[in-house]
């Protein structure tokens, strides 16, 4: 099936709007790529990634779109697929080289059927069936999966799981997404909710906080993401805690997660506090994940890494991390268990989608044989 005439007209209007979201991959050039061709889409609240991607792994172009989610989730499905045309002609590809598309979206969602449920932040999209109409759209096959999940196959194959069979990877963002790949293998579970690591719990008190988009009560994104820290934060504040964040808040400003990163690079003892009780609860949820899957590396990435390993504030909520790990784990684990950030940063989405794509295109040429 060809391109649908629509996915044309998309293409040449202002609704094919670009962001100043470059991403920070490589870009090859044709000639040094290898095929077969993939195209990965990773779909968030504000906007949409979506890569050209080898058989390697290597990106060939790149564009970010608006995700304009109020308008309904058919024309930003329009929009992929004109982009998908758009990115061939940018290198010079035959659209008929991109053999597949991987398709990551936010949950709730149910992978056998390609629907979307009910998504939190993408309100006017509840109960699509995106898999199908990015399929007509198109052309192409798509492989459906939740987008933390295609971030962790992102990092599993070209980030810092490349050389591990095994992987968690825990996404710190607004709320706490997470991706478990156990011996190659992506756990998404019978009801299309596995590898949920933002909900395991790590607070069972019957007035513990309540996560950021489920309403679930002592969920790790409760206590862990950066929407909890900025909570945590506002809250102690209000209390008369002594702090540099307390004339932001005199102010009229939002006390956000950076914003405590910000105060903690300067000394603000609060800041700091705030962070290394983050990293606390986070480190009680790893320790209920690898007592769970065992997967020998976890990995943390999303946007809220409080400046990461080039940051001595970063580093140092990493040690944490591992700290609470050790006092909770048996020697044995701890030894054989790798925590560490992320390297892919945003771009883990698409790549782990086009992975994706490229595993189940692989899996079926090996039914078709």
């Amino acid at each position: 099936m060809a391109i649908s005439e629509n996915c044309r007209f998309y293409s040449t209007t202002n609704a094919q709007r670009r962001l100043p979201m470059p991403t920070n991959q490589p870009i090859v050039s044709l000639d040094k790529s290898h095929g077969p061709y993939f195209t990965g889409v990773d779909i968030g609240g504000a906007n949409i990634k979506i890569g050209l991607v080898d058989d390697t792994g290597q990106t060939l172009a790149y564009e970010s779109i608006a995700t304009d989610e109020h308008l309904g989730p058919q024309q930003a499905i329009e929009r992929c697929a004109a982009t998908v045309v758009s990115l061939c002609e940018k290198v010079q590809l035959q659209v008929g080289e991109v053999v597949r598309i991987g398709l990551g979206s936010p949950g709730t969602m149910c992978l056998k059927r390609g629907m979307l449920l009910d998504p939190p932040n993408l309100p006017n999209w509840h109960y699509f069936a995106i898999r199908d109409a990015l399929q007509a759209a198109s052309g192409k096959p798509v492989s459906f999966i939740n987008d933390a999940n295609a971030a962790a196959y992102g990092e599993f194959w070209v980030g810092t799981g490349a050389k591990h069979e095994s992987l968690a990877l825990l996404t710190l963002g607004t709320g706490v997404g997470g991706g478990i790949i156990i011996d190659g293998y992506l756990l998404n579970g019978v009801n299309s909710f596995g590898s949920e690591c933002g909900h395991v719990v790590v607070d069972c008190r019957p007035d513990a906080r309540l996560c950021v988009w489920g309403g679930g009560r002592g969920h790790l994104e409760a206590y862990a993401s950066a929407s909890a820290v900025a909570a945590r934060a506002e809250e102690g504040l209000r209390r008369g805690a002594v702090s540099t964040l307390s004339q932001i808040l005199m102010n009229g400003k939002a006390i956000t997660a950076k914003r405590v990163y910000e105060a903690a690079t300067i000394g603000d003892e609060f800041s700091l506090r705030i962070i290394d009780e983050t990293a606390m609860y986070l480190g009680v949820g790893v320790v209920s994940i690898v007592h769970a899957v065992d997967p020998g590396l976890v990995v943390f990435g999303g946007a809220m890494d409080f400046g990461g390993s080039k940051s001595p504030i970063g580093q140092r909520f990493l040690e944490r991390v591992k700290a609470e790990f050790k006092e909770r784990t048996f020697s044995h684990v701890y030894e054989g268990t790798t925590i560490d950030f992320a390297t892919l940063g945003g771009d883990a989405g698409y790549l782990g989608a086009a992975g994706t794509a490229r595993k189940d295109h692989r899996a079926s040429l090996t039914t078709t044989t």
